[in-house]
């Protein structure tokens, strides 16, 4: 029985047709997806995230770099998990896929572009209609993130858990950016701007880490669990 069908029962017939007719009806769809994520999510255990641009090919040097430190982490014990579309979402579910790892996708029903790729293991694709109820799952269920090369989307994940670590809405955990050159700018942004306006607090910089390679992407995975036996944080 779907989420929608078990509230429906709670309704008689008339009063979920008036509901169905409102926008009062929205609460539901979201409660539904929101109970949903987190069922299937809390049994899959320690996972990173990792993201992206969707437009990055195979050919680039980025999807090949996203694979190795995927297929790293599994081997460190994580699962991985992306946005279940192209680019460095597909690079990373395919380095779990080859290591034998959790492959997990959380995609977006979108009226183009995205698409699930094939690395995603078939239990562990989940389908959202918001994009805010998937980014309360990858906040949730994740360990750490690692930051590719992306767009609008990648840095919309990123300042969202580095807001919510200052914040001290989310439990703290790391978050890596992997390529110095693609990041370096941001980060003197957010040093000579940011914090020069006092904007920020000094301490806010180290909620990122800036890296160069895959071992160095793992090797801040791993240090900061390190001490925990790669518990969950859920």
């Amino acid at each position: 029985m779907s989420q929608e069908d078990k509230i429906r029962k709670a309704f008689s017939p008339k009063d979920w047709n008036e509901i169905k007719t409102n926008d009062s009806w929205q609460i539901f769809k979201i409660l539904s997806e929101v109970v949903s994520g987190f069922e299937k999510l809390a049994r899959i255990g320690p996972c990173v995230s990792i993201f992206g641009s969707a437009r990055t090919r195979p050919t680039n040097p980025y999807y090949k770099m996203t694979e190795e430190i995927a297929g790293k982490l599994v081997n460190s014990g994580f699962g991985i998990i992306t946005g279940g579309g192209p680019g460095i979402m597909e690079a990373a579910n395919k380095g779990a896929f080859n290591a034998n790892g959790k492959s997990v996708g959380l995609n977006i029903a979108l009226p183009f572009e995205q698409g699930a790729n094939k690395f995603i293991d078939p239990d562990k694709l989940f389908t959202f209609d918001y994009f805010f109820v998937r980014k309360v799952m990858f906040m949730k269920y994740s360990q750490g993130y690692i930051v590719m090369p992306g767009g609008f989307g990648t840095l919309d994940e990123l300042f969202e858990a580095m807001t919510l670590i200052q914040t001290q809405k989310m439990v703290h955990f790391p978050i890596v950016l992997v390529v110095n050159d693609y990041w370096k700018d941001m980060v003197r942004w957010l040093k000579n701007t940011l914090l020069e306006e006092k904007n920020i607090s000094p301490e806010d910089l180290d909620i990122i880490k800036l890296v160069d390679t895959p071992d160095e992407a793992v090797a801040v995975i791993n240090e900061f669990y390190a001490k925990y036996s790669l518990k969950p944080n859920f």
